[in-house]
């Protein structure tokens, strides 16, 4: 049966994060609020939590999951090869609506899906997602929906579809825009805006002018 939690009241905020946290240590899905859409995640390092969150969303591996971290120097262990342009983009734009596709370590023991050796990693301006991420680390997060319906703004939307395939739900309310993240690709030398989305073409031109836009 699962478990949710109203994070606004102070009391089921701390409850709900602990649970949280030790639900995906023990290899279980959990949803929280972000910034743009409810998230359903799960721990990143556990190919088999992640093959889990694709089962419950109705996805396949050639749609790998993005992965949420609560500071930018999680980065550091996460990603090489990482552009000055692309610290420019997390310093104007982090915490906030912007996923990068960068090259991931390869020394690390993960498997997202289909990735061809990239991650595609945000850190989400919600304090809810913020707190489990700094509680937890880095966290496989997709939009709480089945493949093919809206990603859900508020936990009912969530819960109604995922059910109990999630262990804990982390209600904080609706979200404060349903528009996605834009992704921009940065594993070459002129970042690639491949979704526009929350941040358009304009405005991340104003840290890289050079940004082009994939076709």
């Amino acid at each position: 049966m699962a478990r949710r939690y109203d994070t606004n009241d102070a009391t089921d905020r701390v409850t709900g994060l602990r649970e949280a946290a030790s639900a995906v240590r023990r290899g279980e899905l959990v949803v929280l609020p972000t910034d743009t859409v409810y998230g359903i995640g799960a721990d990143a390092f556990s190919s088999e939590a992640v093959g889990d969150l694709l089962e419950a969303k109705g996805r396949g591996r050639n749609m790998p999951s993005p992965v949420l971290i609560g500071s930018p120097n999680t980065l550091h262990g996460l990603v090489t090869d990482f552009s000055e342009k692309a610290w420019e983009l997390v310093d104007a734009f982090w915490p906030g609506a912007l996923t990068l596709v960068a090259k991931h370590q390869p020394s690390l023991q993960w498997d997202l899906g289909e990735t061809r050796g990239t991650v595609a990693v945000r850190m989400p301006l919600h304090p809810v997602a913020i707190e489990l991420l700094t509680e937890f680390g880095p966290m496989a997060v997709s939009s709480a929906n089945l493949t093919g319906h809206p990603a859900p703004e508020d936990c009912d939307a969530a819960q109604q579809m995922l059910g109990d395939s999630v262990s804990v739900y982390l209600d904080g309310g609706p979200t404060p825009g349903n528009v996605p993240s834009s992704i921009v690709d940065v594993t070459r030398e002129v970042p690639v805006l491949l979704r526009a989305g929350a941040l358009s073409a304009q405005e991340l031109r104003k840290v890289v002018p050079d940004l082009e836009v994939a076709n």
